[in-house]
């Protein structure tokens, strides 16, 4: 099963964003994932066997009580690789980005044990709010700004990906509370 480890912020949130993103210029240019759909990933695991699914949920248990709950503001928009070949449409973090990157790494260090290499690249917190619909998008320039939206981190969610027809679902499959 196709897994990863994510904090999703309160469906008010997620609402806004995505009628921020809707409203930007260059909207029409991106296929938008759907406000349900919108959170932090701390950690892709890829496929999981069933079998080692609960080696994965024992070492998360450890999360519980290791942090406390923390404030996150959400901050401008942005893309990847950069804005004016942007293929992914983010909205960032300004506030709480450095608690969330403490919580990355305390996932990142439970899960190494049971066989999750280390992330590589830096954490950079951030929400996905679309993809490019062709080989990139121009986001330079773009005016709108997504409006701050607070909202509490009080727990990570372990996550099923699961295909469907029109794209993929996501599951929780446990929520480790802080």
């Amino acid at each position: 099963m196709r897994t990863f480890v994510a904090v999703f912020p309160p469906p008010e949130v997620r609402e806004a964003l995505f009628r921020a993103a809707r409203d930007l210029p260059a909207s029409n240019a991106f296929r938008l994932i759907g406000q349900k759909k919108l959170h932090l990933t701390l950690k892709f695991l890829g496929n999981v066997a069933v079998e080692d699914l609960s080696g994965v949920e024992q070492a998360l248990e450890r999360l519980r009580g290791r942090h406390e709950p923390f404030e996150v503001e959400t901050s401008g928009f942005g893309a990847f690789p950069s804005g004016r070949k942007a293929r992914i449409l983010w909205a960032g973090v300004g506030e709480g980005s450095g608690q969330l990157r403490v919580v990355a790494r305390s996932v990142d260090d439970l899960l190494e044990p049971v066989g999750f290499g280390r992330e590589k690249r830096p954490y950079v917190p951030h929400l996905t709010l679309g993809r490019s619909r062709g080989r990139g998008a121009k986001l330079e320039g773009a005016n709108v700004s997504p409006p701050k939206l607070r909202f509490t981190v009080s727990g990570v969610d372990l996550v099923e990906s699961v295909p469907e027809r029109s794209g993929v679902a996501y599951s929780v499959l446990e929520t480790y509370s802080f």
